[in-house]
């Protein structure tokens, strides 16, 4: 690696996400490729968008970056040749479009390839006569589901005076400022206290639905509930967990869904990690804002048959981690650990120090786009979101909701042949009845 080519290095959060696509890859999977995809009622200017995609990379020519190691640490480098970005995908007129699209997605989201020649992110127009979505590739370390929206944001913004108001961070990532402000001898104290913490969720076996096959594919599900079922769930969701508490409810109704589809598979708790996100609010930062880490929703075994005990708890569990600034805690842990081998680093994250065994049930992300609810791109109107994840195995199974214009998208993300559609299918029908109070 010639170092005149450094465009940016990895920051420690940025090592956290590497090292999970490192376990990923491991498997013989892609990585930790991630997918967000928008639908859209008509198929937009296609030159214009391509000129809007073709301005975000001139803005922001991190994502025509090659991901390269040099010895222990990994860095953001010049390419000899820019990487093709912008694809489009028409569906054949005697194929159904529904699922042209999504083969294409689940194709593009299992594809090969070398982190070096991998782009950090690419744009995809899949249309046909009457359905069109805007699909949006990325490997995690070059943002979050965050950034993500702000990207959609940037490209539905016809105001070019707007559109210059989106930047990269100007200062040090935001782990490094916050672990600026603890003496050396608070870092100890909140090392230690974050390394309690997993210590305790240590102390109980992950419940794993996931049968011992070697991975193949990534396959998707993904369902859409009605506005009025949306409205029903919105305020079961502030009965049971408050108004903060939506991701809790989400999570507290996967796991009594997943007790339901196999209440002898072998294990001492529910064990579902959910991302903290440190960036300030309303940062406008697309690129490189990766701050976040992994708390733990864990519940016992036998606190699923009673859902207001299990709720309670959750809620219990999550203001404890806010009082002991949980949160917080990690940022030196996860300092430390970005100067670890991705195989130990990865190791580490994955299995419980106490059973040597996967330390998550299944994994969990909830997304609100509120911010483009009243978008348009190039005079399209945006009639839904999903996305999906690459993950690794066991759990081999992860849950991403969204919600966007009074609607709840399900993104079921399930790696073949541990599981399947029928099997998917089943896991569904039980989150409904849960999210439903039916």
């Amino acid at each position: 690696m010639n170092k005149s080519t450094i465009i940016q290095p990895l920051n420690p959060c940025d090592y956290f996400t590497l090292a999970m696509d490192e376990e990923i890859r491991k498997e013989g999977m892609p990585g930790s490729l991630c997918g967000f995809a928008i639908e859209l009622k008509q198929c937009p200017d296609i030159a214009a968008l391509k000129e809007r995609v073709a301005e975000f990379s001139q803005r922001f020519p991190l994502i025509l970056a090659s991901l390269q190691q040099h010895k222990n640490r990994f860095y953001w480098c010049q390419r000899e040749s820019e990487p093709q970005i912008f694809f489009q995908h028409k569906c054949p007129e005697a194929e159904n479009e529904a699922q042209f699209q999504q083969s294409v997605i689940e194709t593009l989201i299992n594809e090969q390839q070398s982190r070096e020649q991998l782009a950090p992110l690419t744009f995809h127009l899949l249309y046909g006569e009457t359905k069109t979505v805007f699909f949006l590739r990325w490997i995690h370390p070059i943002c979050d589901a965050v950034g993500i929206g702000l990207i959609f944001q940037y490209l539905c913004t016809d105001n070019k005076e707007q559109r210059q108001l989106f930047d990269t961070p100007k200062s040090e990532p935001l782990i490094n400022l916050q672990l600026k402000k603890y003496s050396l001898w608070q870092k100890i104290k909140l090392f230690a206290k974050a390394h309690r913490y997993i210590s305790s969720v240590d102390k109980l076996r992950s419940i794993i639905q996931a049968q011992p096959l070697p991975p193949q594919r990534l396959k998707l599900s993904v369902y859409k509930l009605t506005e009025e079922q949306t409205q029903t769930v919105a305020v079961l969701a502030r009965q049971a967990t408050g108004l903060t508490g939506t991701s809790l409810y989400y999570i507290g109704c996967l796991m009594r869904a997943l007790e339901k589809m196999n209440p002898n598979q072998t294990g001492d708790a529910y064990c579902v990690p959910y991302a903290f996100n440190l960036r300030k609010q309303k940062a406008m930062s697309p690129l490189l804002g990766n701050q976040v880490g992994a708390l733990f929703a864990q519940a016992p075994r036998d606190l699923l048959d009673n859902r207001e005990a299990l709720f309670s708890h959750l809620k219990q569990q999550n203001a404890e981690v806010i009082r002991q600034q949980l949160d917080y805690a990690f940022l030196p842990v996860m300092w430390a650990a970005s100067w670890l081998s991705l195989e130990k680093h990865g190791e580490n994250l994955r299995n419980s120090y106490t059973h040597h065994t996967e330390r998550s049930s299944c994994l969990f992300s909830n997304v609100s786009l509120s911010d483009l609810s009243s978008q348009k791109l190039f005079g399209c109107e945006i009639t839904g979101f999903f996305h999906l994840c690459q993950l690794s195995s066991p759990p081999g199974l992860a849950l991403l909701t969204c919600h966007y214009q009074q609607q709840l998208t399900l993104s079921y993300n399930f790696i073949e042949p541990l599981f399947d559609k029928a099997w998917i299918e089943q896991l569904h029908g039980f989150m409904l009845q849960e999210l439903l109070a039916e």
